[in-house]
């Protein structure tokens, strides 16, 4: 059961990784200026919550087998295991490579490669069902390979919820970077900062930059040096940067 309860899930999230890799690709619009791109992000949300709500599935329906042990054919759940293993290794060496910068990508590679996991678990199971008779052996399985599925898929969901969230980036120091900004001749001061992940590869920073009563030419330079050395140290990508003198009253990091 929860051999093809994976491999059912996996197709979905296949099919709904698919549509959101294509919505993220569609162009910017006057209504959706940054585009489509966080479909992606809710597509990892859907796949790996649908990972755990089988978990708890197959932990309860485990939980009830270990009490009312039923007699299991081996043969049969070997066969459905290998059948199940080859595709499931295939497809997660596909999504291997896309999987390292892609959250969305990364969530349906987790589901193949943890139905390859579990087929292994399973073989093994069935083996010892056939020779040993060994019956409680399969509910320990599904609930060993649950329980590991369902701290890998809280991870993605929690990185996802992050980004959703619009939280701070980790590894990202704010007091770092007001240190080097306010280091640079001509600024004063840093303030009204906003940082967020649009998605897995777009790193946005916004933030007004209090400055001397300077020439347009020389806040032009300001910017180029902020922009290269947040580029640098943090991978930041898009930056807004309102130049100001003396305008804000609250000037507060964030």
């Amino acid at each position: 059961i929860s051999d093809a309860m994976h491999n059912f899930s996996d197709g979905v999230a296949i099919i709904v990784t698919y549509i959101a890799l294509k919505l993220s690709r569609k162009p910017k619009t006057t209504k959706y200026t940054f585009g489509l791109k966080r479909a992606e992000i809710i597509a990892a949300v859907i796949n790996a919550s649908t990972l755990i709500i089988i978990s708890f599935f197959l932990i309860r329906e485990a939980v009830e087998r270990l009490y009312n042990p039923n007699v299991i054919t081996g043969s049969l759940m070997l066969t459905v295991a290998v059948i199940g293993f080859i595709p499931n290794v295939i497809g997660a060496l596909l999504l291997k490579k896309g999987s390292e910068n892609n959250i969305n990508i990364r969530a349906a590679y987790f589901h193949l490669l943890s139905d390859a996991v579990s087929s292994v678990a399973i073989i093994i199971g069935a083996v010892f069902i056939i020779f040993y008779k060994v019956y409680w052996i399969d509910p320990i399985l599904t609930i060993l390979i649950s329980l590991y599925i369902l701290i890998e898929t809280y991870r993605i969901v929690k990185e996802s919820v992050d980004i959703l969230m619009m939280s701070n980036p980790e590894g990202i120091d704010l007091n770092e970077i007001k240190t080097f900004v306010e280091k640079i001749p001509g600024v004063l001061n840093i303030h009204h900062v906003h940082l967020w992940k649009l998605n897995d590869n777009d790193i946005h920073f916004e933030a007004h930059i209090e400055v001397n009563d300077i020439y347009t030419s020389e806040a032009s330079e300001i910017q180029k040096q902020i922009e290269e050395k947040l580029h640098e140290m943090y991978e930041i990508n898009h930056t807004t940067l309102q130049f100001e003198c003396d305008k804000c009253e609250v000037k507060k990091l964030v």
